[in-house]
């Protein structure tokens, strides 16, 4: 056989026992955050809450208790998280945020929020609506990706 063939077909096999590890990894990891849902969905409570603070730190920085920073995988713990600082009842709490509810937290009010655990899922306005803010412009580069995501199925068509 030709040298040029058999470097091919050894790329080739490589390349295709990478998209098979990949596959399984990928639908292991599906199951691992359905489970993850189902749990906070059943653990989730609402409590009235009034915000106090809200910004993205790193988990290390936020006051998050030790047993949580234990708990996380050593790369995510320099990873910023949306934490949001509360006042539930007469204590003060650090809780993580959902990150795509994170914007719409508003700051010095009092929220009804569905909390499992210290993570934040839902906001509601207890005093009036909470203001939706505006999704920033994309750029050009983003709204190229996007397109092509779309088409190549790999993003839901809006």
């Amino acid at each position: 056989m030709n040298t040029l063939t058999i470097v091919l077909l050894s790329i080739l096999v490589v390349l295709i026992i990478a998209v098979v590890v990949l596959y399984f990894l990928g639908r292991r990891t599906q199951k691992k955050q359905a489970e993850q849902q189902a749990q906070i969905e059943a653990n989730k409570q609402t409590v009235s809450m009034l915000i106090i603070d809200k910004k993205r730190m790193k988990m290390k920085d936020a006051g998050l208790p030790q047993v949580v920073v234990d708990q996380t995988p050593k790369l995510l713990r320099g990873s910023k998280l949306p934490i949001v600082k509360a006042k539930v009842g007469p204590q003060m709490m650090t809780l993580v945020c959902d990150e795509k509810i994170f914007d719409s937290v508003p700051v010095k009010k009092e929220v009804k929020a569905v909390v499992s655990g210290i993570y934040i899922i839902g906001v509601k306005g207890l005093h009036g609506s909470i203001k939706v803010p505006e999704p920033k412009k994309k750029s050009f580069w983003k709204r190229a990706v996007d397109t092509i995501q779309e088409k190549g199925g790999a993003k839901p068509v809006k």
